[in-house]
Formats: structure tokens, C-alpha cells, sequence
């Protein structure tokens, strides 16, 4: 294992298991890439999406973001879910309930169409499920003006806070409320543009709703 991936403190919420990894990556919208270009770090965040053993992320051709990761320089990816405030009985103990995964790799350019064609499905069907096929096909023009990158998930690790605070023994006396304050990300009802007045939510859009 790479010493990159042990974490610094609290070594014991650290999780190597792809099945782990993968639920967070998963459930996750958007992730944030790191890496240094010239001397000066940069930190970009952008939707993902998880297919088998890599992470796909697109862009313009254009976009200086893309074409600086698609030369192979190391980046590091980072996904964070927050599930909780955790409130203790002091402030130093305060905390939240997590989970997080970090990804250290370099870019592969995808350049066959239909594998580009196939992730930018996948992608699209994560950030709103069943949408794809519903959805004016893209054209051959629009594919050729995105780039698709993937980043192998061999160096990732996840790591996860969960449960109560973790007050001072000389603490939890103490005539002060302490507990968890959960956190939850949720899709809400779609509310349609001008052009869309009289359409009837599609079934996939339905779908979120319950």
C-alpha cells in the first residue's frame, strides 16, 4: 500500500475494500480534481461518474482544465458525502459523520467514439437516472467537441466518521445537549422552464419524486 493512502489521524476509519470505495463514489454527484500546472496548484470540482474500476469526468475540448489532465500529470481526487454534524459537550469535540474517498492517478484520454458515447451515458443516467434515452441523441459534432478522461481506481481510499461524539470523560456530566445534527442531499420536485409549459413530466422525473 502506497503511504500516500494511510491517512495521518485516525488511521481506523480508513476503508481499502473496492465494495466500500465503490458505494461512495457511487452515491456521490461530484468530485474535486487537484493538480499542480506551471508551479500553481489548482482544484477544480466537476460531475463524475464510476464504471467498473475507473472514474470518468468529461469537458470541452477547449477547456484548459481538460487539456492540462489529458497530458498524464498526477492529480488527486477527492469525494466527500456529509452525512452528520456531530455536536459534543465542548467545541474541540465537535466533528462530523463522513464519508470520503481520495484518488491518486493520472488521466487516460478516451478516444474511441463509442466508449466516449458510453460513459457520457453513464454520466448523464447518474445525475438523473433513466434520462439518457429520453434525451435528443447526442450528435456526432457534440461528442467530437468533448473530451472524456478516466482515472483508474487502484490507488483509492476511503475513509469514515460515523456514531456520537467522542466527548472527554470529564465532560459527559455535563448539563449540556450533545447528539448528532443528520444531513441529507435529496432531489426535489423538478420545476420546468417556459419552453417546457404543457409537457408532462417524464416517468424518470416522476420516478424521483417518490
Amino acid at each position: 500500500m502506497k503511504k500516500y493512502l494511510v491517512p495521518s489521524r485516525a488511521a481506523k476509519r480508513a476503508h481499502y475494500d473496492e465494495a466500500t470505495i465503490h458505494a461512495i463514489l457511487d452515491e456521490a454527484l461530484y468530485c474535486t480534481v487537484s493538480y499542480v500546472s506551471e508551479g500553481l496548484p489548482f482544484s477544480i470540482p466537476t460531475a463524475f461518474v464510476r464504471h467498473g474500476d475507473k472514474l470518468y469526468i468529461h469537458g470541452s475540448v477547449g477547456s484548459h482544465f481538460i487539456r492540462i489532465l489529458e497530458q498524464g500529470i498526477p492529480v488527486c481526487i477527492s469525494i466527500t458525502l456529509m452525512d452528520a454534524l456531530v455536536i459534543a459537550k465542548s467545541a474541540v469535540s465537535h466533528s462530523m459523520n463522513y464519508r470520503s474517498v481520495i484518488l491518486f492517478a493520472t488521466a487516460e484520454k478516451v478516444e474511441d467514439d463509442m466508449q466516449k458515447a458510453d460513459a457520457l451515458e453513464w454520466l448523464t443516467n447518474k445525475v438523473v437516472p433513466d434520462s439518457w434515452d429520453y434525451l435528443r441523441p447526442m450528435t456526432d459534432k457534440e461528442l467530437r467537441k468533448t473530451t472524456v478522461l478516466a482515472f483508474d481506481l487502484a490507488e483509492a481510499s476511503a475513509k469514515i466518521r460515523t456514531g456520537m461524539p467522542n466527548d472527554e470523560p470529564e465532560d459527559e456530566s455535563l448539563p449540556i445537549w450533545s447528539g448528532i445534527i443528520p444531513l441529507q442531499t435529496s432531489r426535489l420536485a423538478p420545476i420546468g422552464d417556459d419552453s417546457s409549459q404543457g409537457i408532462p413530466l417524464p416517468a424518470h422525473l416522476e420516478n424521483l419524486l417518490r
